[in-house]
């Protein structure tokens, strides 16, 4: 197949496009969506560079390619915006950080703020693992070791995974693992589980009140990638008489902030 000059320096000045725009562009603004300037920028870098095979005339058939296939996003008065399938595109060039790092700073910001322990947590199975944690320094405090492992039903991002697995997935978890009660609150039922993991999934955190433990209650939301995959779970563990229902708000925001990082962004 053969392409002509014109078509050729459209696809590379598209290709450019793409790149100057991702480049340029940074987090904050992606999530202002008011990137008139960047793609002001990026406009003109493909002008600089290709030169007199774009034309002023030419540059709309690119800002419409983007359009077309959702890499850009057009406003009211011809304003641009990055499209979500650029930044998801972008996230993926992200996925290979290591998720702990990329938390920590904000667990460390939740730990000083709400003055409880923060923890990072993956699914694995049936169950979910502590990977990371930012440690409370009050003397009565909960600790979670890096490496235990603990049931999905008995924790509170543990039942927002089920949630994302849908009923069915539920129902064959319940008939493998019997649901172990470890405390008198503990889901022990098939209707007491599908009920908290449906209440959770619509509220979008979740609680673990005492559950897996008595005395000690957590708020937990769930972390998600570019493609909006569940990648782990962020909660907040505490003592159950200091811990505050309005901090699921926070567990939330921040849960968002580091989905954000990981170049998720929302529907």
């Amino acid at each position: 197949m053969t392409m002509s000059l014109s078509t050729v320096s459209y696809l590379g000045a598209t290709i450019l496009f793409i790149l100057c725009l991702g480049g340029l562009s940074n987090q904050e603004t992606a999530r202002r969506g008011n990137l008139y300037g960047i793609v002001g920028m990026a406009i003109a870098v493909v002008a600089t560079v290709l030169g007199p095979h774009v034309t002023a005339g030419g540059l709309p058939y690119i800002l419409g390619a983007m359009v077309a296939v959702g890499f850009v996003e057009r406003g009211a008065n011809s304003h641009y915006s990055l499209g979500k399938k650029l930044a998801r595109l972008g996230g993926k060039v992200r996925q290979g950080r290591d998720i702990r790092e990329v938390a920590r700073d904000v667990m460390e910001k939740l730990r000083d703020q709400l003055g409880e322990t923060i923890n990072l947590t993956v699914r694995e199975g049936d169950e979910v693992i502590y990977i990371e944690r930012a440690t409370s320094n009050r003397m009565m405090r909960v600790e979670q070791v890096i490496g235990s492992r603990a049931p999905l039903h008995v924790t509170a991002v543990g039942k927002l995974m089920l949630a994302e697995m849908g009923d069915a997935f539920i129902r064959a978890y319940i008939k493998r693992t019997g649901l172990k009660q470890y405390t008198s609150h503990t889901c022990n039922t098939q209707a007491s589980l599908l009920k908290a993991v449906h209440d959770a999934s619509a509220r979008g955190y979740a609680f673990d009140n005492e559950e897996a433990e008595i005395g000690v209650g957590c708020i937990g939301a769930l972390i998600r990638d570019a493609n909006g995959d569940v990648v782990a779970g962020l909660s907040v563990s505490a003592p159950i008489e200091r811990r505050k229902d309005e901090w699921a708000v926070i567990m939330i925001q921040a849960a968002a902030k580091i989905s954000e990082r990981l170049g998720y962004i929302g529907d």
